[in-house]
């Protein structure tokens, strides 16, 4: 409970740890999934999914299994196509080699005559309850003909099955940055030159609610309700009307409480658009939630490149080049997100907070028969962050230079900003040289010699790692609408495109309406997905505070404005003669005035309503200094994380405890990659090996029993949005991996095995470190 005299009893705004306002309903099981929303008479759909990684589907008999207790219907790939529904729009804005556009497969909403990897669905059953669908999809019968697979992106590239056959190569599309001829320039006069070969292994969102739908078709007014977790409706909407051919107006969705996105809840899946479709078919409304098997097979996944890094310095240790070449494993379809992440948005932070002269990146999208990847925490940051952070670390080694000192001397100083780097993107602002000045204090980076002698006392290896990075938020939707609603019942109601997720979102807008319209925090009411009452780009690349934050204080600003007017025209003075305060308009110097929910009451409607557009200026650039300690028992290859710490310049803080639980919730997912987590698929059959939890590790709390001393630095604001705020809700991700890794590898160079550092790949878990250390 929160003393009454507290700051956060007394002041609700910004910059206040306020309770979030979100919390309430969900510890009293109030919250708003879509699984809360069952209606009397909503059927249920299950898909029938491709045991096979690549096969022809010869002929389906669903006659039994239309014939089954409770089914509404049974529909292929091949009934939608007949009924008209279009493929999807997919491919990237790159191009092959030869100037031929993006190679993928077309991909229909369900597979028409080929299957391509294992879990694609074909088919769905929709029945009165879900046994009944489930019994029935298990009744449908189906001819495949296995074809030869690409299983793994190794196979792929030595062509061992095609994809598609506008791409032989099973190349979907290249890109290529900088200047290759100064680069090899800058690489043949260097005194130092450091290369590595990186795996970013493929893993899993692991949302606690899977992905869910409900849509419902209103056959009078020829109108779809969809209810779906999602991070952006107005995406699912635009899909759904182009299957459906309807005008985007005539589909509503709507977006209550989700269990977690971390990206992969981004744009529209196919089950979407089939759920909508069948809805329709069957003339009622039908849900679909996935189950955890489903999830692993058929959600995007995450990472999955092989890079090749090398970096060139001079003999005093700055930097000349950086040269990278990778290969990324998009799946079977070239997913317009998978291929941008790991095309151009990564490597718009692959040089990351140092100055780099000269780049070299070669980037390749590499088709396979696996499920296709796309947005997970960070979005091509953490691979990038990751390539630069362990060459500066494996640089350090090889130089002979302190590892700290190297980072600073190729820091790019504030007196550079506003700063471009060499992918064209432009820094607004960053003091880098001044967070690890607060971060290695903070993480008594002087005090390690006596704790890694405590732990040789114990027969343990301990590392001390350090990653200090930035990245880019906004996605590059800088726009946002919201609506403000001055209600005559003592009610603020603000609606944002933006989503909640799990992130406190809703709180932090709710703070911002507090600071324009100074009333308790209760009175604001905090309404967002529901394409009805506005659209936008919604939830991802860590975009709502910065963009609809702005965008929320803005429009409330205008608001009390506009209110000003009626209030003078209600007191019949001048606009100038008008105080605003605590809810309540004075004539100054008089005691004259009008409480702001009494003139509401007095206007049309009995509220004051305004729509608000607000663009911010251009992404922002979040940045940190982490540090981390590490225990390995040499006998098992065990890896314990001892401790963590990190400086984070995220700009302006809205709210302290939802900042902070942000960055060490990040940072554990990033240190859940580094030391366990790995999607690994059959390289003969193509099968999933990895698909529940029993296969897929996933980090636990017991896991990080250390403390997570997670600090803000707000002294550098963004100059790009008028709260001087910084995204960060994947911060924490980008930094922890390779700051981990890192540390790992300093473990080993202190304890006789420097020869292993340059080799370390991801996952460690005990096993893999093990075996490297006694191959």
């Amino acid at each position: 409970m929160t003393d009454s005299t507290s700051p956060i009893a007394t002041r609700f705004g910004s910059g206040r740890a306020v309770q979030r306002v979100e919390d309430a309903a969900l510890l009293q099981g109030r919250g708003h999934y879509v699984d809360d929303l069952e209606r009397p008479g909503d059927g249920w759909a299950v898909f029938v999914r491709s045991p096979h990684a690549h096969a022809l589907i010869r002929s389906v008999d669903a006659a039994q299994a239309r014939a089954m207790p409770g089914v509404r219907g049974v529909f292929s790939g091949a009934d939608l196509k007949a009924a008209g529904v279009p493929a999807m729009q997919i491919g990237a804005p790159f191009q092959r080699a030869d100037g031929t556009a993006c190679a993928t497969p077309q991909r229909y909403p369900l597979a028409v005559d080929t299957v391509r990897f294992v879990g694609e669905a074909w088919a769905v059953v929709v029945a009165d309850t879900q046994q009944q669908a489930r019994d029935a999809a298990e009744a449908v019968l189906v001819d495949y003909e296995p074809l030869p697979a690409a299983a793994t992106l190794q196979q792929a590239l030595g062509a061992a099955a095609m994809v598609t056959p506008q791409a032989p190569d099973n190349i979907a599309c290249e890109a290529r940055h900088g200047d290759a001829q100064a680069a090899a320039a800058a690489f043949a006069s260097a005194a130092h030159v450091v290369n590595l070969d990186l795996t970013h292994q493929r893993v899993a969102a692991l949302t606690l609610e899977p992905r869910s739908v409900r849509a419902a078709w209103d056959a009078t007014a020829a109108r779809l309700d969809m209810h779906i977790s999602s991070q952006m409706p107005t995406a699912v909407r635009a899909n759904v009307a182009r299957t459906l051919g309807l005008a985007p107006e005539m589909v509503r969705v709507r977006v209550g409480d989700v269990g977690g996105g971390f990206g992969m809840k981004t744009g529209s899946y196919p089950e979407d658009a089939v759920i909508a479709w069948a809805a329709r078919a069957t003339g009622g409304a039908v849900r679909w939630a996935a189950d955890r098997s489903e999830e692993f097979l058929s959600s995007m996944h995450g990472r999955d490149l092989q890079a090749h890094a090398e970096l060139a310095l001079d003999a005093d240790g700055a930097i000349l080049a950086l040269r990278v070449h990778s290969h990324a494993n998009v799946g079977a379809y070239a997913l317009t997100t998978g291929v941008v992440i790991q095309l151009l948005i990564g490597p718009w932070v692959q040089t990351s907070v140092y100055h780099v002269p000269v780049i070299d990146f070669h980037f390749r999208a590499v088709l396979t028969h696996q499920a296709p990847t796309g947005a997970y925490r960070g979005a091509g940051r953490p691979e990038a962050i990751f390539n630069i952070e362990r060459l500066m670390d494996e640089a350090a080694r090889q130089t002979g230079i302190d590892r700290v000192q190297l980072r600073r001397r190729n820091f790019i100083r504030p007196q550079q900003m506003p700063y471009t780097n060499p992918m064209g993107q432009t820094y607004d602002t960053g003091r880098f040289e001044h967070v690890l000045d607060q971060a290695l204090p903070l993480a008594d980076w002087a005090g390690f010699e006596a704790r890694a002698e405590q732990s040789r006392a114990r027969g343990l290896w301990r590392g001390l790692g350090i990653a200090t990075f930035l990245e880019w938020t906004g996605g590059n939707a800088f726009e946002e609408r919201v609506t403000v609603d001055v209600q005559a019942g003592g009610v603020i109601e603000v609606y944002s495109a933006v989503n909640q997720m799990g992130q406190g979102i809703a709180t932090s807008l709710a703070q911002l309406v507090v600071d324009a319209f100074d009333v308790p925090i209760e009175q604001v009411r905090v309404v967002l997905g529901d394409t009805d009452r506005g659209n936008g780009f919604g939830t991802a690349g860590s975009r709502s505070l910065f963009t609809g934050g702005s965008a929320m204080l803005t429009g409330a600003r205008r608001t009390v404005d506009e209110a000003r007017k009626l209030a003078a025209t209600e007191l019949e003075v001048s606009e100038a003669d008008i105080r605003y305060e605590a809810a309540r308009f004075t004539v100054a110097g008089t005691d004259r005035g009008i409480d702001l929910f009494a003139l509401a009451g007095k206007q049309a409607g009995r509220h004051i309503y305004v729509e608000h557009t607000h663009t911010v200026a251009g992404p922002t650039w979040p940045n940190g200094a982490h540090v981390s300690e590490v225990e390995i028992d040499p006998q098992t290859g065990t890896v314990e994380v001892v401790a963590y710490t990190g400086v984070n310049d995220i700009g302006r803080v809205v709210n302290p405890t939802i900042v902070r639980g942000q960055l060490v919730g990040g940072a554990v997912q990033g240190i859940g990659q580094a030391l366990m987590e790995r999607l690994v698929y059959d390289g003969e059959t193509g099968q999933l090996l990895t698909g529940s939890l029993m296969d897929y590790c996933a980090p636990r709390a017991q896991d990080f029993a250390c403390d997570f001393h997670m600090e803000m630095d707000e002294s550098t604001p963004c100059a790009n949005n008028l709260l001087g705020v910084k995204g960060v809700g994947e911060l924490g991700t980008i930094g922890a991996t390779p700051c981990v890794v890192n540390a790992i590898a300093d473990a080993l160079a202190r304890n006789g095995r420097a020869d292993a550092a340059p080799k370390l790949q991801m996952p460690l878990s005990a096993a893999r470190l093990w075996s490297l250390l006694h191959a």
